[in-house]
């Protein structure tokens, strides 16, 4: 049988700021808001689990990223202001924190799986994933198979500790960390082999050649922004069709070439 260590989930962070440029207004903004509840009046609350580049990071005071900017676009074509909060990704995943009423909509780069819509409902996918393993660039380690023996890290509630679980070698030790500040030190200091997680995220530390993509996994995996599983039709009504504009007049294109460099 797998070994697993779990790790208790820390208290959500209370911290919230107003992301880039937030608020601003559109020809049909006081009417799209006008049917929705609302944490705030006049403004979209987003939880985000930072810090996870390119998705969502703490830049100059202030969240950016890929989701923080799409969704403050979708704020803007709501006519609502736009204000994150950070919250620990076990409670976007599992519902707790909409239902708890902290947020209006969740974006955490959460891949739409059919055991979360048991407690929270998505939006059209944005964004197309796949899971990885990062290593050490001269750990040897070229494949998930080379993990015999050896412990890896993943985060708690993500589809990458999914795939860990069902994949890894039957000695290998699947680490669970809450978040992304203990995840990627343990393998920096020699704690763990590896880090299966989304590609997106294990891109971002390579940098400096220390660090490889030894394995790609193709899961077939999509993200969805989250709302709260009843009573928010409306607000998830007008997530898609803002997110459906974005795509059409290429919004969408401008900040995915941003963020994740399709030249």
């Amino acid at each position: 049988m797998r070994a697993r260590t779990p790790f208790l989930l820390v208290a959500v962070s209370t911290l919230a700021l107003t992301a880039c440029g937030g608020g601003g207004s559109s020809s049909d903004g006081s009417s799209e808001a006008s049917g929705m509840d609302l944490v705030q009046p006049g403004t979209l609350t987003v939880c985000a689990d930072v810090p996870f580049p390119p998705f969502a990071f703490a830049k100059g005071g202030k969240y950016t990223g890929f989701d923080m900017e799409l969704t403050e676009e979708i704020a803007k074509g709501m006519g609502l202001k736009h204000k994150i909060k950070d919250v620990g990704f076990e409670g976007l995943q599992s519902g707790a924190a909409l239902a708890a009423n902290t947020c209006d909509m969740a974006a955490a780069a959460m891949t739409i799986t059919e055991d979360r819509e048991k407690n929270i409902d998505f939006s059209d996918p944005y964004y197309d994933s796949l899971q990885s393993l990062l290593v050490a660039s001269d750990s040897g380690i070229s494949s998930i198979e080379d993990l015999s023996g050896k412990t890896v890290a993943v985060k708690q509630g993500t589809t990458g500790e999914t795939y860990a679980q069902k994949n890894v070698p039957e000695d290998t030790q699947v680490q669970a960390y809450p978040s992304n500040t203990e995840l990627y030190p343990s393998l920096k200091s020699g704690v763990v082999a590896g880090v299966i997680m989304d590609l997106p995220s294990n891109i971002q530390h390579q940098a400096g050649g220390k660090y490889e993509i030894a394995e790609k996994y193709d899961t077939g995996e999509q993200y969805g922004f989250a709302v709260q599983e009843e009573g928010s039709e409306a607000i998830l009504k007008n997530v898609n069709k803002q997110l459906a504009k974005l795509k059409k007049n290429g919004t969408y294109d401008k900040l995915y070439s941003k963020y994740f460099d399709t030249k």
